[in-house]
């Protein structure tokens, strides 16, 4: 039997997409502008599907642990090591660190917040401040709290807290004027219309947190996991990380 060229065409076409996988990603929010950037890359060139979820670091451990069905996790280190304790994961890859900053409206004057003076003078000159609620397990917003309650202003920012879901939607709340100033990762804060980054936090308050990359023990597609990892620490990826606010790893 004779079969045509496009008829062959056909048939690889077919095959590919047969063996074309759908990886399920639950990652925090501040790597999301890098990994979707990657991701669209990586499924046009291998057909594979990425399919996101973005929530706080602390959500996504939860999720992971309790044994929602998950092919790849992305979360700050205090949460991936809680992953590796609990027997959920075994494969784990540095992605990037990046540091934490202020959020004002976008037609605002940005306060100087480079010492830690004149930082607590912005935050007590602003008549509302917003940054995601500690209890959603929000490594930003975690770290706030206490670095608040350090400072001797816990009380004080209480009262005019507006606590948001993560760090986009803190970013969101600067946007739209219900919060004056807001406090996050400058990844959330860039990709949201209507808010800029102020400045980043000086040296001395200053935290740089790590995001990695974990592949659970359930994953149901660890090999395209794996693979989808490599592109986003592969070296044509590097430039996405750094446009995004992150320091890429050494040697990546």
């Amino acid at each position: 039997m004779k079969i045509g060229i496009l008829s062959i065409a056909a048939l690889a076409m077919t095959a590919a997409v047969s063996h074309a996988a759908e990886i399920k990603v639950l990652s925090a929010e501040s790597p999301r502008t890098a990994l979707e950037t990657v991701a669209e890359q990586f499924e046009k060139d291998t057909g594979n599907k990425v399919s996101f979820e973005f929530m706080t670091a602390g959500q996504v451990r939860d999720r992971v642990i309790r044994g929602d069905k998950i092919d790849l996790a992305i979360a700050s280190t205090g949460f991936i090591r809680d992953l590796e304790k609990s027997g959920k994961t075994s494969e784990t890859t540095d992605l990037g660190k990046i540091g934490m900053a202020m959020a004002v409206h976008e037609s605002a004057p940005s306060p100087d917040i480079s010492t830690p003076e004149k930082f607590v003078a912005a935050l007590r000159a602003a008549k509302s401040v917003s940054f995601t609620d500690p209890a959603a397990g929000g490594t930003a917003g975690q770290y706030f709290a206490g670095l608040f309650e350090k400072l001797g202003i816990a009380e004080e920012v209480k009262k005019k807290a507006v606590l948001s879901t993560g760090g986009r939607n803190a970013a969101e709340k600067v946007a739209k004027g219900e919060a004056e100033i807001g406090f996050t990762f400058p990844s959330e804060i860039t990709p949201i219309k209507g808010s800029k980054v102020a400045g980043m936090l000086p040296p001395s308050l200053q935290n740089y947190v790590l995001y990695i990359a974990a592949v659970p023990s359930a994953s149901g597609n660890a090999d395209v996991a794996r693979k989808f990892i490599a592109n986003l620490v592969a070296p044509s990826a590097r430039q996405t990380w750094i446009a995004a606010g992150f320091e890429p790893p050494p040697g990546k």
